[in-house]
């Protein structure tokens, strides 16, 4: 259960899921799975359509784009949130570096919360407006 609270904590972080509650992301723990990957491992393929979400619990993991390092990746991070919301291409390539300690979900169990738990959608909503926002303000920095 320490991996679970680890896990909600890092989920917390993500602007997709900051205006959730304990409770909701609680049940976003429950459906994901707790993987273990080793380096050299590519996790995320640029240009494939992605399938899953990621929350790095230990190790780190490059990400490039068109073959470029754009950057390091570690504990508490995430990435691959935009995949539980929409079948596109992934904008970059994600590859372990060391021994890595990873908590997935898939599209599939996501969408199984969004359509139990009334409510959840709106406060995605409300997360994907926060990362919005906050781009826009780099955009014009």
């Amino acid at each position: 259960m320490p991996r679970r609270d680890a896990f909600i904590e890092h989920l917390q972080q993500v602007p997709l899921f900051s205006a959730c509650s304990r409770k909701d992301l609680q049940l976003v723990a429950k459906r994901a799975e707790d993987v273990r990957v080793p380096p050299g491992k590519v996790l995320v393929t640029e240009g494939e359509t992605g399938h899953e979400f990621f929350v790095i619990l230990e190790g780190t993991a490059k990400v490039t784009r068109q073959g470029r390092r754009v950057a390091t990746l570690g504990p508490g991070q995430a990435f691959g949130e935009l995949a539980l919301l929409e079948k596109a291409p992934r904008n970059a390539t994600v590859t372990a570096e060391s021994d890595m300690e990873l908590v997935v979900l898939g599209q599939r169990e996501f969408a199984g919360i969004i359509d139990e738990v009334p409510g959840f959608a709106r406060k995605l909503l409300a997360g994907m407006a926060k990362r919005l926002r906050d781009a826009d303000a780099k955009s014009v920095q």
